[in-house]
């Protein structure tokens, strides 16, 4: 963004390999193994038992009455980093110009003409995605002003900048999939889905559940131990589309905690609220992204949609 065992004979009788001298060694191992094999089916259950709990807390009342506005308020979440650095590129716009021209060696005139079209591009695309209005548009346009403000900006020199701005790439394309709808048409009364627009949303579901994670990667690892264990397990589970919207809701909880407590950007008053206020929006879409996912699934390509069928 902008500036900021075998069988053997004893005693000459026939001996079975489950009499044999070893035969105690092979059974402890097997019972060994079924031991583990019954510890983690155990695991495994009570995981699965609380995940599912966790899930049952959407169903509630209000909740429920809540529901019908969480994709927008989802979107508007992905997409508000892109209106803050739009007013922010406004409200400072001789410190933007003077930073890319005199210390970035930009020639003014095209420091001008990109900042003009980054800033209109980011507020008409963020407005599109909001009201789902040619959303393949509005998501390649936000994605190209993505790259090209770490490009320009320089932000590719830091890793923690790097994999913030895949999430928040990945935050749109789960935007995006959200707005592709199944075609549908009948035939003797039954629906046919469009199955060429239901892959599509698998991929880039996929895709965007990947891309995710790997803001978590530089995060998990600078908090307490278990913070730690809580989002390993929460990203696992969302890379692979297992108990999604159990781990979205740990992840977006654990998130939005750590956003609030860490970046809490109105508390200052000099160049560190630019930093703090720009993690803070960047870190909002990916909880945007995060929210819109317990609302529209793993897709196709998830553990939890392959348990259906099999």
């Amino acid at each position: 963004m902008s500036y900021r065992g075998p069988t053997g004979n004893f005693g000459g009788m026939p001996m079975s390999s489950s009499q044999g001298p070893y035969s105690g060694g092979a059974q402890f191992r097997s019972n060994q193994n079924q031991s583990s094999s019954g510890i983690l089916k155990q695991w495994k259950h009570s995981f699965e038992k609380f995940a599912s709990r966790i899930e049952g807390l959407t169903d509630n009342a209000i909740v429920y009455k809540l529901k019908p506005y969480i994709p927008s308020l989802s979107r508007f979440f992905i997409v508000a980093t892109f209106y803050e650095d739009s007013f922010r590129i406004l409200s400072q716009w001789s410190d933007q110009i003077f930073y890319l021209n005199k210390w970035k060696h930009y020639p003014y005139f095209f420091v001008v003409v990109f900042l003009v079209i980054v800033t209109i591009s980011m507020l008409i695309g963020a407005s599109l995605l909001v009201l789902r209005k040619q959303t393949n548009y509005a998501t390649g346009v936000l994605c190209a002003c993505v790259i090209s403000q770490a490009l320009v900006y320089g932000l590719f020199t830091g890793s923690s900048f790097v994999l913030r701005n895949f999430s928040v790439i990945g935050g749109l394309l789960i935007a995006f999939s959200d707005s592709i709808v199944q075609n549908k048409t009948t035939f003797g009364m039954l629906p046919e889905l469009n199955s060429k627009n239901d892959k599509a949303k698998g991929y880039l579901l996929f895709a965007g559940r990947i891309l995710i994670v790997l803001m978590f990667i530089a995060f998990t690892f600078s908090k307490s131990w278990f913070t730690v264990v809580l989002t390993i397990i929460g990203t696992i589970c969302f890379a692979i589309g297992y108990k999604t919207k159990f781990a979205s809701i740990m992840l977006g909880l654990i998130l939005t905690f750590y956003n609030i407590t860490l970046n809490n950007y109105w508390f200052y008053n000099n160049t560190k609220r630019d930093f703090l206020k720009y993690e803070f929006y960047q870190n909002l879409s990916i909880i945007g992204g995060l929210l819109l996912v317990t609302n529209t699934g793993a897709g196709e390509l998830s553990v939890d949609e392959k348990k259906k069928i099999y």
